[in-house]
């Protein structure tokens, strides 16, 4: 998934683009929380043979990929972004973004750049922080499970 965002034809979006652009970017996003959304639901009601935790931790890296795309783009607007000038950038800025570091060396300057930086941020509070309560949940109820298990035995 790495080596795609680094071969996408993300040069094709951004300012001289926008319908396209956006477009994609709230597409890729809706579909992103739709999947996440039913990876949850299939955890917390315990679906047999279910995988969340392999889906569930692509699902995250592709979300972070999202951004980083849609920040790559957004940087051909000039003034949108101080110090983001590649696809490692955009990608960098995402995942610092993510765990809320903000080293401060790259920086949304423009408001269109803000305003993806705060969906970012919520984005990941609501849907990310959901997925990793479900796994934590189902962690803690399959070690729960075979503790009583053992403990019959």
């Amino acid at each position: 998934m790495g080596v795609a965002y680094f071969l996408l034809p993300l040069d094709r979006l951004g300012p001289e683009r926008p319908a396209l652009s956006w477009s994609l970017f709230t597409l890729l996003l809706v579909s992103v929380a739709a999947l996440l959304l039913r990876e949850i639901r299939r955890v917390l009601t315990d679906r047999p043979g279910a995988r969340p935790g392999l889906a569930i931790a692509l699902l995250v890296v592709l979300s972070v990929h999202v951004f980083a795309g849609a920040y790559y783009a957004l940087a051909k607007e000039p003034g949108a972004f101080v110090g983001l000038r590649t696809r490692l950038d955009a990608l960098y800025f995402t995942v610092v973004t993510l765990a809320t570091v903000g080293y401060g060396d790259i920086t949304p300057a423009g408001q269109t750049a803000r305003v993806v930086a705060v969906l970012q941020i919520v984005y990941s509070f609501v849907f990310l922080t959901a997925a990793g309560t479900a796994l934590s949940r189902r962690a803690q109820d399959l070690v729960t499970r075979r503790s009583e298990r053992e403990g019959h035995r």
